[in-house]
């Protein structure tokens, strides 16, 4: 006892003593439900192709994507969310074979769905900038902006397309105005109610995107300011929210999830609806790299950030290590170190 007596009273370390402690008064646990995979396939490879700015991560051959996806339904996780890399040649103006049945996602859509059934939620980023060979996520107009109407008629067939490939999920990505609605509408035509919709409904134009440029082979000239959000904006997330919401989103997202965990916070609070987010390319390359260089606990750095990101409101997480974090979370033994 200090001179002082009892002081102090309240003593909050209590609840820190230990690691089981610290387990049972944890107010936020990750799950590996909680994850859903990116990942990207490329037309025309035989094997797996590195992305030098994503240690780790590939562009998967048809038959690598396949093996990644049994793995993600054995590590629990919940969904992959592909991305289409086509030959450089088949680009053109108006994104064509992000719609063509035969498209490399289609294809992949396809081959996922027949490996895994409804294992895992298989899920597809409904957006032109993958195909076209501008690298913008709409078309052009005469002026060489894009036209966000022009767009939508893209967008409605690709929701179809996607859904007929075997989409559970389709995530409209492009930020333009209108999007959810038109998709939905395309979906209801073709009898599809049970496919759902997951916006990306607070997509802010960020640094942090510089790795997924690559990872898609993009062939984007200038930058999307025109329609990805302001960072230094949150007010218009919300409208976004409740734009998205009215024309008919299931669910919606954050992106990127670490620099906008405010947004995030903010969304979750607004919306009875799931709320993703996604921890995007640069914020996984900026751990790995400095992991590399031994200025951080690898380990340590992803499960911290992941706690902050449902922390501050995601339902999921849309995360590169999604397959790992989630395998390592279901094995104590493995798990991530904890001090």
């Amino acid at each position: 006892m200090s001179k002082y007596g009892s002081f102090p009273g309240t003593r909050p370390r209590r609840l820190r003593t230990s690691p089981v402690m610290r387990r049972m008064v944890a107010e936020t646990r990750l799950h590996p439900a909680d994850f859903i995979l990116p990942a990207f396939v490329r037309e025309g490879v035989s094997e797996p192709v590195p992305i030098a700015a994503m240690p780790g991560v590939v562009q998967h051959t048809r038959d690598s994507l396949k093996k990644a996806a049994l793995e993600a339904v054995e590590a629990g996780i919940s969904g992959i969310m592909l991305f289409g890399v086509p030959e450089e040649s088949k680009k053109d103006a108006l994104g064509t074979v992000g719609t063509d049945p035969d498209g490399i996602l289609q294809v992949a859509l396809r081959d996922v769905r027949a490996e895994v059934g409804d294992d895992l939620l298989v899920m597809a980023d409904l957006c032109l900038d993958e195909f076209t060979d501008h690298g913008h996520c709409g078309v052009l107009d005469a002026e060489g902006r894009v036209d966000n109407d022009a767009t939508l008629e893209r967008y409605a067939e690709m929701a179809q397309v996607q859904a007929d490939a075997g989409a559970h999920v389709v995530g409209p990505s492009g930020m333009m105005d209108g999007q959810i609605g038109v998709v939905r509408d395309a979906l209801d035509q073709i009898g599809r109610e049970d496919v759902a919709i997951l916006a990306y409904t607070a997509k802010y134009t960020s640094a942090f995107y510089g790795p997924f440029r690559e990872a898609v082979g993009s062939s984007l000239q200038g930058d999307r300011k025109t329609y990805q959000q302001d960072p230094a904006n949150w007010r218009e997330s919300l409208r976004e929210v409740e734009l998205d919401l009215a024309e008919g989103a299931d669910m919606v997202m954050v992106k990127p999830a670490g620099p906008y965990l405010d947004i995030l916070a903010r969304v979750a609070d607004s919306v009875d609806v799931p709320v993703a987010a996604y921890q995007i390319s640069g914020e996984y390359s900026m751990i790995e790299a400095a992991a590399e260089k031994g200025w951080v606990d690898r380990d340590r750095a992803i499960l911290e950030t992941l706690t902050g990101i449902k922390r501050a409101g995601a339902r999921t997480i849309l995360t590169y290590w999604a397959t790992e974090a989630a395998r390592k979370l279901r094995q104590p033994s493995q798990a991530f170190t904890s001090r």
